[in-house]
Order: C-alpha cells, then sequence, then structure tokens
C-alpha cells in the first residue's frame, strides 16, 4: 500500500454519468491530474500569501457535515470508488504537508465549530440569490401600482437581477480561479451593498431594472465563488453531502425571506425590502472579511489572462456529461424560476390571498425542499445512485406541473387555492431532489478550475431561468397556464438532457450495476 498522500494511478473505464475522463481544462488532456485535498496547510499556504482571515483548521475545513473521513489511501491495483457510477478520478492527496485531521485528533471540538460556521457562511452566500429574489416577491403587486409600471414590465426586474447574477458568474469564477477566492468575493460583496442601496431610491422601473442588474451582477460573486470553495475542499460523496447540507442553510432563505418580506410591508413599502437587504450584505460582507479563509493555494491558481479562462471552459464544454448535467441542473432551475416569478400573482390576484398568506404558502413549500434535500444527503447519497435520484426528482417535477396545467385549465373544475397549494408543494419539495445532484455531478467531473466550472454552472442556470420570467407573464395576471406550462416543459427538457450523460455504446445497464456495487463498497469503507 503507498504512504498516505502519494498519487494513486488511475485507469478510466467507460460507463454512466461521470465515468468518461474528463477532457483536460487549462493545460490538462484526458487524464485528471491528481489533485490534493483540503487539510491543514489549505488555508495556511493560501492565507500567508494574501493576508487572509486566520485558517478554519484542517477538520473545520474539510471536517464539515459531510466531510470525509481520514481513511487509508487505496492501492495502486484500487481505485477509489464512486457512488454516481463514474471512473473514480486520482485521490486527493492533501495540500502542503497534511491531509484531513484523523478522528479524535487533538482540537477537534474547535474544529468541528470552525467547520460548522464555515457551513453556515457558506450557505448565506449561496442564499443571496433567494434573499434578493423572495424578500421582494410579495411587493411585486405593491411596486406595479407604486412605479405605474404593468406587471410584465416590474417582472423584468426579477430578470434583470437573474440575467445579471447569470452573467457575473461568467466573469468572477475565472477570476477567482486566477487571484484566489477571497479578494473577489470581497469586491463583489461590496458592489452588491451599494447597488442594492441605490434600488431604494429607484423612482422609476426603467432605474429599478438597472440597478437590479447591477445587483445581480455583484451578487453572482458569492454564489459561483461559495460553490469553488465547495469544490476546493470535498469530492465524490463527499462534496453531495456537502451541497445537500448548504441546502438546509440556504433553502431556511426563501422560507424567512418572504416572512420577512411581508411583514416589512406592514410598516413600510417596498423600499423597506432593499434597506433589510443592504443591511443584510453588509453583515455577510464583514463575516468573510474577518472569518473565511482562503481555500486555493496560489500554487494551484491559474497564471493565464482570458486566454487560459477561455479554453478552460472550452474543455469543460467539451465534456459530455459535464454539459449534459449543466443544461439539466439549468432548465430545472427554469422549472423553479418560474414558479418564483408567477407564483405571487397566481396565488395573490388569481385566488386572493394577502402578502402574508401567500409568505407563509412560499415559506411551507421551502420547508419541504429543505427536507426532501436532507433526505438526498443523509439517506440517499452514497446508497442510490446519483443519477437515478436526479431521475426520480425529476419524474416528481413533471407529474406535479402536469396536474398544476390541467387544474388552470379547469379540467378538474373551480378547485380554490388548496389543491393548487399541494401540487406546489410536491413540485418545490422534488427540487431537493434535482438541483444538488445536477451540481454534485457536474462538478465530480473537475480537479481543476473550479472557477470556471461553478460559472459555467450557474450562468446556464441564471440564462436559462431568467428566460421564464417573461414567459409565465406572456398571457397576463388572470390565469396560471403559462406558469404550469413552463414548468412542464422545462422539466421534461432536463429530463430529456440526461441522455448525453449516458456512455455511449452497449454496456449501460453493466455500468449501472458496477456504480452500485462501488457505491455500496464505498459506503462500507
Amino acid at each position: 500500500m503507498p504512504e498516505r498522500g502519494a498519487p494513486v494511478p488511475h485507469t478510466p473505464r467507460p460507463g454512466c454519468t461521470a465515468q468518461e475522463t474528463a477532457p483536460g481544462t487549462a493545460g490538462q488532456a484526458g487524464t485528471a491530474e491528481a489533485a490534493p485535498a483540503a487539510g491543514a496547510a489549505t488555508a495556511a499556504g493560501a492565507n500567508g500569501a494574501d493576508g487572509a482571515a486566520p485558517e478554519i483548521g484542517a477538520e473545520g475545513a474539510a471536517g464539515a457535515v459531510g466531510a470525509p473521513r481520514a481513511v487509508p489511501a487505496p492501492g495502486p491495483d484500487r481505485a477509489p470508488a464512486r457512488d454516481d457510477g463514474a471512473a473514480a478520478p486520482p485521490a486527493r492527496t492533501g495540500r502542503g504537508t497534511g491531509g484531513p485531521k484523523a478522528p479524535g485528533a487533538p482540537g477537534k471540538r474547535g474544529a468541528r465549530g470552525a467547520g460548522l460556521f464555515l457551513t453556515f457562511l457558506l450557505g448565506g452566500l449561496t442564499a443571496t440569490p433567494p434573499l434578493a429574489m423572495d424578500m421582494y416577491l410579495p411587493a411585486l403587486p405593491e411596486v406595479t401600482r407604486s412605479l405605474h409600471a404593468p406587471a410584465a414590465t416590474v417582472q423584468l426586474t426579477l430578470t434583470a437581477c437573474l440575467a445579471g447574477m447569470a452573467l457575473g458568474q461568467l466573469v468572477i469564477g475565472p477570476m477567482s480561479d486566477k487571484w484566489g477566492r477571497r479578494r473577489p468575493l470581497l469586491t463583489g460583496i461590496a458592489l452588491y451593498v451599494l447597488a442594492t442601496a441605490l434600488c431604494v431610491v429607484a423612482p422609476t422601473a426603467g432605474l429599478l431594472i438597472a440597478f437590479r442588474l447591477a445587483q445581480g451582477l455583484a451578487g453572482a460573486a458569492a454564489i459561483v465563488i461559495a460553490r469553488a470553495v465547495v469544490r476546493d475542499l470535498y469530492d465524490g460523496v463527499a462534496m453531495a453531502r456537502f451541497f445537500s447540507t448548504l441546502m438546509l442553510v440556504s433553502g431556511a432563505a426563501p422560507v424567512v425571506a418572504p416572512l420577512i418580506g411581508g411583514q416589512i410591508l406592514r410598516v413600510a413599502d417596498w423600499r423597506g425590502v432593499f434597506v433589510v437587504l443592504t443591511a443584510v450584505g453588509v453583515l455577510l460582507g464583514a463575516l468573510v472579511w474577518a472569518r473565511l479563509p482562503e481555500t486555493l493555494p496560489p500554487a494551484e491558481r491559474h497564471a493565464g489572462g482570458v486566454g487560459d479562462a477561455l479554453r478552460a471552459m472550452r474543455g469543460l464544454l467539451a465534456d459530455r456529461a459535464f454539459t449534459g448535467y449543466m443544461l439539466a441542473g439549468g432548465f430545472a432551475f427554469a422549472t423553479l424560476f418560474a414558479y418564483i416569478a408567477a407564483s405571487p400573482f397566481v396565488v395573490q390576484e388569481i385566488y386572493g390571498a394577502s402578502p402574508q398568506t401567500f409568505s407563509l404558502l412560499f415559506g411551507a413549500n421551502s420547508v419541504g425542499l429543505i427536507i426532501v434535500g436532507q433526505i438526498n444527503g443523509k439517506l440517499l447519497v452514497g446508497r442510490v445512485r446519483l443519477d437515478r435520484v436526479l431521475v426520480a426528482g425529476l419524474l416528481v417535477v413533471i407529474a406535479a406541473a402536469a396536474v398544476l396545467l390541467l387544474m388552470a385549465l379547469g379540467v378538474f373544475g373551480d378547485v380554490g387555492l388548496v389543491p393548487v397549494a399541494v401540487a406546489l408543494f410536491v413540485l418545490m419539495s422534488a427540487m431537493g431532489l434535482a438541483l444538488p445532484n445536477t451540481q454534485a455531478l457536474a462538478l465530480m467531473r473537475v480537479e481543476r478550475a473550479a472557477g470556471s466550472a461553478s460559472a459555467l454552472l450557474g450562468t446556464s442556470s441564471f440564462l436559462i431561468g431568467a428566460l421564464a420570467s417573461p414567459l409565465v407573464g406572456i398571457a397576463g395576471e388572470d390565469t396560471a397556464v403559462p406558469m404550469a406550462l413552463v414548468q412542464l416543459v422545462a422539466a421534461g427538457v432536463a429530463l430529456g438532457l440526461l441522455a448525453l450523460c449516458r456512455p455511449r455504446g452497449a454496456g449501460a445497464d453493466g455500468a449501472g450495476a458496477r456504480a452500485e456495487g462501488a457505491s455500496g463498497e464505498g459506503e462500507g469503507r
């Protein structure tokens, strides 16, 4: 058995999901190189160079919820198993001098506390989109009246923010591969705070759309870099579990954001919502400045410029499986955003619910998404192939969207709010199986250029999702048919795109059997 920390020889094999060896990016070709795992030196090397905040520690960085355990490295005749049916990449060997702390190592309690803080901080950063979107949702009807603008125009404030977040990720992701994670993140948060403050004083719908676009461009830093940090620290099953854990934190934002927004509207107008969002941005910036270490050491950064970043992205897009999961995740997100953009008008204008009732229903749907996301991370990951869980989630979404469409068309008569709310709850809950697994399966293809990969994932999701906003309002405010139809079509396209991730030629069933065996074997270890 080789010494711990030695690179593990790996022979790629064909198979489902991520079974083909990912094409090289930024100088890689064919077989992925062995990449080090997060450990005691993860933050130390980068912080020493960049003057970042004190490091979280070995188990704090790699020992948060769902983190990989310290286990002996596999022998040269046995590549590490992966639960998604993929050929495993070479094992991460530990940056600098060491890998994750062994269980029971000194300082375990403090490291776990730091790791828990990291989980909540990254969750807070990934919660930037739902905070910026969902806290504002109960105010949409009031904004139309206050700015004397039609509903379709006001919905463009959501589209502008979403498009800004999509394009911003495409720029900031490669920047974080070149300059590290901290500096682009802090700069983005500062600009996000400024743009949100400008939304408070926007006098017209046109200016509000422009400020929301700037808000999205700057806020993209929080999303793309948080996801890249996860890829810096985790791999395989541990990464899938950590994404599900992040959903517990970031998923709480859609629960509380509409509730907070509804309560703000009791004491202030819609501008008060942006005052609160400004304060939240200031708080996140302070926490990142004080507590988030650098997770990308200088030795692993890309020294090149725009050309190298584009070559890295081209290499990622040439990977059939990565592109399939990326596009499937984008259309799954379009299903979610169709709900976000249309539900305020469907629930409040068509069914006559108050902003507070809408906030409660929206929060209940988010609780369902969180619960199913935790079932995914705690019970399914490592026991069931990730691609099968993903397909099951999309099938449930399609079924719920079909029922919604039939109700909106009047097939069941005048059903009222309760059946519609139940169907929306089922649809949203099933997203807890679809969203984290598309991200995890795509990022499992990547050993380097995690920022560029995260940017492509985020950009595709937000751009495709942005298309859903004008489509759901195309028939006006008096029907839910466009919302249900967009959800049904988007989920169906997402399911169809998973065909890109299947192995070429025969042998898919055999690959699936091998994946299940690898999953059980990996869990047993």
